[in-house]
């Protein structure tokens, strides 16, 4: 089964940046067997051409899956189901701590995978947003009406015919070049988008927290020594050290 990332967890990850998340996933090992496979590791967490298109709304929760396909006639027979069609099962199932992330893949950087009608549907979920490679439209509307944060490749006034067509939900996706899978973390800000791996979200959060201190900690040598940033950042195993024992006589 999936991994279920907690709420509290979540609440967590909103205390923290893109940075921060994509330093803390892009470090993390491969599973204990899996050393020898150390090309198949963790470093493509940030999505690439996905853009923040309601800038200074951060996006934190857990991955809802859809994808496209490349449209033609006899598919449609297949997806165009009203109300049990591939997107809407998707946004179906989104709460308020989930959001939908949509693989459009496409050649067409104006083909829109959702508008303002679609995405009420994310309103009435209470979802958080929405992240896709392609193309968004009504982003007036879906961000100040239905105060959603959008992250998208593009946006645009077309719709998705003659290019896409929504087809599976509830899978493993491709979104910027990132694998994200259905329950995944998802952390996108100004800076970008990044998706951290359901199954090492705890790990990653306590790092990142444990690490955030550790930063601070170090400003403080620097400013105290009027030091060159150089000489403890970035923060050694040294330092690391240096900054538990201090927060240990702390009684931290």
């Amino acid at each position: 089964m999936p991994t279920h990332v907690s709420d509290e967890i979540l609440d967590r990850f909103r205390k923290v940046t893109s940075a921060t998340a994509y330093s803390a996933v892009w470090r993390l090992a491969p599973p204990d067997g899996q050393e020898w496979f150390a090309s198949a590791n963790y470093q493509l967490c940030l999505m690439r051409g996905v853009k923040a298109y309601t800038p200074g709304k951060t996006l934190v929760g857990r991955a809802q899956t859809l994808r496209f396909v490349p449209a033609r006639p006899d598919l449609l027979a297949q997806t165009r189901k009203g109300g049990e069609s591939p997107e809407y099962l998707a946004m179906g199932k989104c709460g308020p701590n989930d959001l939908l992330v949509v693989e459009a893949h496409t050649f067409d950087e104006y083909s829109c995978i959702l508008g303002n009608m679609k995405t009420r549907m994310l309103w009435h979920k209470k979802a958080q947003g929405l992240v896709t490679d392609g193309a968004i439209r009504d982003l007036q509307m879906v961000s100040d009406e239905y105060d959603l944060a959008v992250f998208a490749k593009n946006r645009s006034p077309a719709g998705n015919l003659p290019f896409l067509e929504s087809f599976e939900e509830g899978r493993p996706v491709n979104v910027g070049g990132v694998l994200v899978m259905p329950g995944d973390v998802i952390v996108g800000d100004d800076d970008g988008v990044v998706v951290v791996p359901a199954d090492r979200a705890e790990e990653v959060i306590d790092w990142i927290e444990e690490q955030e201190e550790a930063e601070e900690f170090v400003i403080g040598l620097i400013d105290e020594e009027q030091a060159s940033p150089g000489k403890y950042y970035p923060i050694s195993g040294e330092t690391k050290e240096r900054f538990r024992k201090w927060k240990a006589e702390k009684g931290e």
